[in-house]
């Protein structure tokens, strides 16, 4: 007997642009894939930039006066740089500049050295953002699906980050 068969998510032509919470694909083409313990590896060897790509809500326009607002902690692979929201489907210009920005700070603004996209699992925002860097023109573009979730499976160290400014608003 046999486990369940889950239908394969293939890999769409262009950037997906809702649902970002559902599987995803196995590939994306001209990236390499790397699962938590191969990410582990490139961590510890150094040399690659890590970019967290997970999205972050916006403060609420119309709290109420006095209300304190707290933005939700992100824990993230040591060392890595948190660009939000810059893997929607379609992104506004002001977002494109902060994407290619922190590109540029991240990898010295050097185009073939590696960089590494992550979100949390079945998260399409991690997917997006790698192949808009391929689309930018960066070679060595690896992305991790399963994101921060199976690396604190494998209890591998986490530190609080926060995003990378100035944050578009």
């Amino acid at each position: 007997m046999t486990g369940p068969v889950h239908a394969q998510t293939e890999e769409p032509s262009d950037y997906r642009q809702d649902h970002y919470r559902a599987p995803v694909p196995e590939t994306l083409k001209g990236a390499t894939v790397v699962g938590p313990e191969e990410t582990y590896e490139l961590w510890q060897s150094g040399g690659i930039a890590f970019v967290d790509v997970l999205p972050r809500p916006p403060k609420p326009q119309n709290l109420p006066k006095g209300t304190i607002w707290r933005d939700k902690p992100r824990h993230s692979i040591p060392g890595s740089i948190w660009l939000p929201n810059v893997g929607y489907g379609a992104i506004a210009e002001v977002t494109d500049t902060y994407f290619r920005t922190g590109l540029e700070k991240a990898t010295d603004g050097d185009k073939t050295h590696p960089v590494l996209f992550f979100c949390l699992a079945d998260c399409w925002m991690s997917w997006n953002a790698a192949k808009r860097a391929l689309e930018y023109g960066y070679e060595n573009v690896y992305w991790m699906p399963e994101g921060t979730d199976s690396w604190t499976f494998f209890d591998y160290p986490t530190e609080e980050i926060t995003p990378e400014q100035p944050e578009p608003q």
